[in-house]
């Protein structure tokens, strides 16, 4: 039962590469591609009006990345800008990608490694306690046809506390084109689905799939899938997989889920 690591690049191949370090049958075969945005104009001034933002929420890792990817030249991160992230991969990207900026780590906040979930639930009982009435917050998001997607359950949370919340398209996400390669990886998953355990942690990469597979009929009876997050567990379901389980998104959790599905299975 090989794992299909699902995630854009280059965190599909980091988790593939990782998953075979630890005794796991791993392969990358991103379902979302990621690039820049249309137009870097509205990046460039969200990283001129730090001085004035209390609070950046990163939604993903490339949020991150491609945030520092654009930051104008001669401008640092702050004092007083705090940065947010779901949970501590995209914690990590953030100190990695921007502390040449000049964020410091006290000012990044984070849902802790052994949370239930990382997600914005779970990073708001952290925000809450801050004052945030007439404070700036931008989310530093990813989305396609040049909309931001935001985080709308967080943004009202944030509102109903008096901030002023806007959001900014700093990456655009797009199905993922496959190399000759990944085409023939997925042709094996569809046509033995109970030897591949699809990873996913996004509904779009879900979304993704079934119009690879439209012409094939979609999803074959059997499909299998992780669902990192009970929202695209239960979307994975109405997608029609077969049989689906959740994960904490972890290496370790995602290795040992394997593990034992495959040795109820055998």
């Amino acid at each position: 039962m090989k794992i299909l690591v699902t995630r854009p690049e280059p965190q599909a191949s980091q988790w593939a590469e990782q998953l075979r370090a630890a005794g796991e049958p791993a392969d990358a075969l991103p379902l979302i591609e990621i690039g820049p945005p249309p137009d870097a104009t509205a990046v460039h001034k969200a990283w001129a009006q730090l001085p004035h933002t209390r609070l950046v929420m990163f939604v993903s890792p490339n949020a991150a990345l491609w945030f520092a990817r654009q930051r104008p030249a001669g401008i640092t991160w702050p004092a007083t800008t705090l940065a947010a992230a779901p949970g501590p991969g995209t914690a990590d990207t953030v100190r990695q990608c921007l502390h040449s900026a000049g964020l410091q780590d006290a000012q990044i906040i984070s849902p802790p490694p052994d949370s239930d979930q990382f997600d914005s639930e779970h990073l708001w009982p952290l925000l809450a306690p801050l004052p945030w009435q007439d404070q700036h917050v931008l989310i530093a998001s990813g989305g396609d046809q040049g909309e931001a997607r935001g985080r709308q359950w967080l943004t009202q949370q944030l509102q109903a506390q008096g901030a002023q919340v806007s959001a900014t398209l700093v990456y655009q996400r797009q199905a993922a084109r496959w190399t000759t390669a990944q085409q023939q990886l997925a042709t094996q998953a569809h046509a033995h689905p109970e030897r591949h355990v699809w990873l996913l942690s996004s509904s779009e990469a879900i979304d993704h799939l079934l119009q690879a597979w439209a012409d094939q009929g979609g999803l074959p009876p059997g499909a299998l899938a992780l669902a990192t997050h009970p929202r695209v567990a239960e979307n994975a379901k109405l997608a029609g997989f077969t049989h689906v389980r959740d994960t904490r998104p972890t290496l370790e959790a995602v290795a040992h889920a394997r593990r034992t599905w495959a040795a109820e299975t055998t």
